[in-house]
């Protein structure tokens, strides 16, 4: 009985197919963004045990070479590095393949749990500036999971009527997500590019006061700059920070030193 049983289970799910785009397997993304996500949280709360003291009695703590101080973005590039090396010369399938998936999302997360450190070529990890590393495996999350949840861009043979209706809303998007940047909104324009209904909410709304929209086309609309201020004023920032600190610490310090 349960030998039939089985065999029902197996064929049902032999059956079932599911797919992204041309019809690529979804298990490698979906293993991709569980390893990106479960690395970032075991990242972040090692790297606030160690901050807090705590991590000592569990034997945690910043990893030196001659004196240097490692950032674990070294090894998250190095993982990359290292998988996109299989990825190219091997080719990998089926199970290999997911492995090799979960293995670069363990390197792009400790990378991405960095980013800050990349963009101001300084140690800003624990700096106001730090929070740009939370968005950043923000925008990557929420890509990832797109591309889970079946995401695709072109549609159809190249030449047909779903083809061009593919590129033209691909071009419309793009657009979107390029007032939502100038707009000054990087997130949103970030994420934008995979889920369309965000890049249009995004472009439609106010720009963040100083952005290139904002200083070009609110100059002769007080009223509307006046909305964009308290729109975006310093409430706003500080809920988004409470968000931030709440993932990844709360900043010490506004700059390195």
């Amino acid at each position: 009985m349960r030998a039939h049983a089985a065999s029902v289970v197996s064929s049902l799910a032999s059956g079932v197919k599911v797919t992204v785009g041309a019809g690529s397997s979804l298990l490698p993304a979906m293993w991709m963004f569980l390893a990106i996500l479960v690395t970032f949280l075991i990242t972040r709360t090692v790297t606030r045990l160690i901050r807090s003291g705590r991590g000592g009695g569990a034997g945690l703590g910043n990893i030196r070479i001659v004196g240097n101080h490692v950032h674990h973005q070294v090894f998250g590039i190095l993982i990359i590095i290292g998988t996109g090396i299989v990825l190219v010369s091997k080719t990998p399938r089926g199970p290999a393949l997911d492995a090799a998936a979960a293995v670069f999302g363990v390197g792009v997360g400790l990378t991405v749990d960095e980013f800050a450190l990349w963009l101001h070529l300084e140690d800003v990890y624990w700096t106001s500036e730090g929070r740009k590393s939370v968005d950043a495996i923000f925008c990557v999350l929420v890509i990832t999971g797109a591309l889970i949840g079946g995401a695709s861009f072109v549609t159809g043979r190249a030449g047909t009527a779903a083809w061009w209706s593919s590129i033209f809303v691909i071009a419309v998007n793009l657009l979107l997500c390029l007032i939502c940047l100038v707009k000054g909104k990087v997130v949103t324009g970030v994420i934008g590019i995979f889920i369309g209904v965000i890049a249009l909410v995004g472009a439609i709304r106010l720009a963040k006061p100083g952005s290139w929209w904002a200083v070009h086309r609110y100059a002769s609309r007080p009223r509307r700059a006046g909305r964009a201020e308290r729109r975006f004023d310093q409430r706003h920032q500080q809920r988004w920070n409470r968000l931030r600190d709440l993932v990844a610490g709360a900043p010490s310090q506004d700059r390195p030193g």
